[in-house]
């Protein structure tokens, strides 16, 4: 049995990376929804997307980009997403790729 000492030395906190951190999005994978609890303790509500057993945040402005490019080509299957800025200004852009 490990002790508690080495189970701390060993422990790496559960992080969720955004879905702008993946070169390429497959979009058949799963989505799941997640919630959280900001700084103030009001709780939220997010998307997540499963890669890898990695946890990847899917902002809502990346679901309406996806919903815009499938609607003019409806058989992409791959997307590549890029964001700038931080906080409350960030930007999604994305692109398909096929």
């Amino acid at each position: 049995m490990a002790s508690l000492k080495d189970t701390a030395k060993e422990h790496i906190p559960k992080q969720t990376l955004n879905i702008a951190d993946l070169d390429r999005v497959n979009l058949t994978l799963p989505i799941e929804d997640r919630t959280g609890t900001d700084s103030e303790g009001k709780e939220f509500s997010y998307k997540v997307m499963i890669e890898n057993d990695l946890e990847y945040r899917v902002p809502n402005t990346v679901l309406e980009e996806i919903k815009k490019i499938l609607a003019l080509k409806p058989e992409v299957s791959f997307v590549h997403v890029s964001k700038t800025g931080s906080g409350l200004n960030t930007r999604y852009s994305v692109m398909a790729l096929d």
